[in-house]
Formats: C-alpha cells, structure tokens, sequence
C-alpha cells in the first residue's frame, strides 16, 4: 500500500515535479522553519527537511516535517543511517506515519568528520540501500527487520539519492538501478551544472528502463555569489561546476541575478530531457528566491493536491 501523498499524485498524473528544500535550524525555533515553509507554500508540491545535514547538529528532520505539516504543507522527511541503528530507524519511521509524515528520502549521510562533532561515533548499521528496503517491507508486506508483524498500515512514498557525477561515472546507473530494485519510488538528484554529463546519464538509465520505474527528480542549487560557486566548485564532492559557469559568475555585474539566470537555464534544460520527471531545488539560505525561480521557469501554478 502506497501512501497516496500529494507528492506521488503528482508525479502519477504526469506533471512535472517540484520539491524544494528547508535546512532546519541549529536551535529550538520553531519559526525558522515556518519562514521557510512560507516561501515555499505556493510554487513546492513537497518540502524536503533536512537530517543534520553536512553532519551539524540541528533541528531533528521528524520536528521540522511535524511543523510544515501542521501549516498545510507536505514535508519530505530525510534519513540518514549515520546517526542511528535498526531499532531507531523503524521507531522514526513508524513515528512519522503517525503524525501523517509519507515521503521519506532514504540517505547515508555526510561523514561525521566533515561536521561540527567529528569525534561523534557513525553508526551506518544498514546503508542507505538497505534502508529503503527496510522501508519497502514495513509498508508492503506491514513486518520489521526481524520479520515481526507492524500493528497497522505503513503508508509511504520511498525516495533516495543519487549522484550522477561521481566517479567511476559508469557505475553511477547500475547504483541507481539497485536503488530501483530496493524498492525507491522517487529520486532527487545531486545538484546540475553539467548538462552534457546529466544527460549522458539519463541516457543509461533510460537505456535500463529505470526511468519507467522511477520518479526522477534533478537536483538545483541556485548561486548566489561567487564564493558560494567556487565553494561547489572546489570543496563540494559530486557536484561538477563548469568552467563556463564559474567564469559567468565571476564576470557578472549582479551576480545574483546571472545565478538565477544560470539557474532558469538548467532548469529548461533539463526538462527536455526524456526521464526527467521533476527538479528538487535546494536554495541553501536563499530560500525567498524559489517562488520566482518556478515562476519563471513556467511551473507556476503547482497541480492542487
């Protein structure tokens, strides 16, 4: 049984997809989040919530899902099996159903040593492959990990990652086929500069069918400045920046506005390529700029849920 979000109604109908994201905050404000959800209410038909991203510590994913959701909009709870083991995972999971959370995005995590506790001990008791097919048995067939009965329904929609531009390259399509096969209804991809290797992919996974089985979301990080590009550019693994865009950025009169126009560009781009089912803009605290961005790109209004 499948959770009938608003999320998978719109990516059943057809229509074309648009996610966003909202990083909660390294404290206890709630309103933080609902700022964000604000902006992201009208042109979003989901808002993922990050889980301790980049490994810092904040506001848990399930909190910050609860308040979106209390305002009217549908959250994305991520998950990473860094920071806990089997018993926590299905704990979370079922907790999030019981408060009406469906879409789960199944995710290893960012090393702990790249974050703000790097002495933290990861967990990684199952990856994040096993994750969704722990996901997967807990809503079809209502059993956990250790075959026990789940008292009651497990309605979810089941995403994960993946990662186009990480080498070796030629493998990038079978991982994301094992994903497919693991049971991941929907897939946002790490953010797209390179046009020419994105779509080299979506050929090899059209070439496996994988598009026909899953819900392909191309990840969008709109720049804002040309630190923030040469950051993605020099220290960010799995995002390629190309030369041509890092030379734009540094040769603009407003910067801000050759991002967004960067942006609109990626955006049309990959619209037009077959598989692609939908973008999942990730605005690192340039939230407020998302409404104009799929305003823009044609995406407005969203289908109503």
């Amino acid at each position: 049984m499948k959770a009938g979000t608003n999320l998978e109604k719109v990516l059943t109908s057809g229509a074309f997809a648009v996610t966003a994201e909202a990083g909660p905050p390294k404290g206890t404000n709630a309103d933080a989040v609902r700022k964000k959800g604000e902006l992201l209410r009208c042109c979003c038909d989901a808002v993922n919530v990050t889980d301790n991203q980049t490994a810092i510590v904040r506001m848990s994913s399930l909190a910050g899902c609860l308040i979106l959701k209390q305002m009217g909009i549908e959250p994305v709870m991520q998950m990473v099996v860094r920071d806990r083991n089997r018993l926590a995972i299905q704990s979370d999971v079922l907790g999030a159903v019981a408060l009406g959370i469906g879409n789960i995005l199944c995710l290893s995590g960012d090393h702990q040593r790249f974050g703000n506790h790097p002495q933290a001990k990861g967990v990684f008791d199952i990856d994040s492959i096993q994750l969704i097919q722990t996901l997967k048995r807990m809503r079809d067939e209502k059993k956990f990990i250790n075959g026990e009965d789940i008292a009651g329904e497990v309605p979810l929609f089941i995403g994960a990652a993946a990662n186009p531009f990480a080498d070796p390259f030629e493998y990038r399509a079978a991982r994301l086929a094992k994903k497919v096969k693991a049971g991941a209804d929907f897939i946002q991809t790490q953010a797209v500069f390179d046009i020419p290797r994105f779509r080299k992919w979506m050929d090899m996974v059209n070439e496996l069918g994988l598009s026909q089985q899953v819900a392909i979301l191309a990840g969008i990080i709109p720049m804002k400045s040309v630190g923030m590009a040469r950051y993605m550019k020099t220290s960010v693994p799995g995002i390629i920046v190309p030369d041509e865009v890092m030379k734009r950025m540094e040769q603009a009169k407003n910067v801000k506005e050759e991002g967004v126009k960067i942006t609109l560009e990626v955006v049309e781009q990959v619209k037009q390529i077959p598989g692609v089912r939908g973008i999942h803009i990730m605005a690192v605290g340039w939230e407020d700029i998302v409404p104009e961005i799929v305003a823009k790109a044609g995406l407005m209004p969203r289908p109503a849920g």
